[in-house]
């Protein structure tokens, strides 16, 4: 009987470390899964990290584009002002010329005429000492 006693104690003995082991490794699986979901965590926390950094990069980017893009029309803009400026300055000068073409073609005019007049002069002259020196010879 005592024997018997002995035998079941240490059956119940057995069966509580059983259990203990069975708690440990219950605990140490919980902990594995701890740490395998704080590692999912950072890695996700690390994903989000990079995505935001390539945002900012791309925003960056085409933040660049637009500023190069409105530099680009701003130079555009500015040649277009100097082409019509020059155009304006080669109108200015043509219409000068034409000016002083007119002008000299006025005063090549008025010369020709002064010629002309100073011709009819002479000759008025010349008629008329020719006409009082025959005049003269005749009486």
């Amino acid at each position: 009987m005592l024997l018997l006693l002995l035998l079941l104690l240490l059956l119940l003995l057995l069966l509580l470390l059983l259990l203990l082991l069975l708690l440990l490794l219950l605990l140490l699986l919980l902990l594995l899964l701890l740490l395998l979901l704080l590692l999912l965590l950072l890695l996700l926390l690390l994903l989000l990290l990079l995505l935001l950094l390539l945002l900012l990069l791309l925003l960056l980017v085409l933040l660049l584009l637009v500023l190069l893009l409105l530099l680009l029309l701003l130079l555009l803009l500015l040649l277009l002002l100097l082409l019509l400026l020059l155009l304006l300055l080669l109108l200015l000068l043509l219409l000068l010329l034409l000016l002083l073409l007119l002008l000299l073609l006025l005063q090549l005019l008025l010369l020709l005429l002064l010629l002309l007049l100073l011709l009819l002069l002479l000759l008025l002259l010349l008629l008329l000492l020719h006409h009082h020196h025959h005049h003269h010879h005749s009486q």
